[in-house]
């Protein structure tokens, strides 16, 4: 490689150089990375669902937010929107990609199973989001475990802001 015989620098253009060349950029992608197509977050418990709402007025690309009212142990899991209006699981469900639970005590192991089993048949990512100090949630944490691809514990509330971002929500 040739050198400036003043300063002994290389005369040569750098690889950061010919890279940002017009000829370099027209092999770049162009287009963005495309979001998640159908987003779902479900807040199972009254802790949760006050933690969803904050994540809900973020911006996202196409995210659905849902909270859980079934009602006790044994019966079908049943969503509701934040308005209050019941959405039947299924439906929730329906076309998802991606699917995360958002969990801060064991009210809603139940739906987090049942939920769990239904992304597993429909082939959404999973993630479980467990939010609390303590082990307020270990049942909802065993009913997630064998669907959730993502599992995060943790006690940072801004975590699960950043784990919907990572996965594009």
């Amino acid at each position: 490689m040739p050198l400036n015989t003043r300063t002994n620098a290389p005369t040569d253009p750098g690889a950061c150089v010919r890279a940002s060349s017009a000829h370099e950029s027209s092999y770049r992608i162009q287009v963005p990375i495309r979001p998640a197509r159908a987003a779902r977050v479900i807040a199972l418990d009254e802790r949760a669902e006050g933690v969803a709402h904050r994540l809900a007025a973020a911006r996202w690309a196409a995210a659905r937010f849902y909270v859980n009212r079934t009602p006790g142990a044994g019966g079908g899991a049943r969503l509701a929107t934040f308005d209050g209006l019941p959405v039947p699981l299924a439906e929730a469900l329906d076309g998802a990609d991606v699917v995360v639970v958002l969990a801060t005590d064991d009210h809603g192991r139940d739906a987090a199973a049942q939920i769990g089993r239904h992304c597993g048949r429909n082939g959404s990512t999973t993630a479980g989001i467990v939010l609390g100090d303590g082990f307020e949630a270990d049942d909802a944490v065993a009913a997630l475990r064998p669907y959730a691809r993502v599992l995060l514990l943790t006690a940072d509330e801004s975590d699960a802001f950043e784990l919907l971002t990572a996965l594009r929500v």
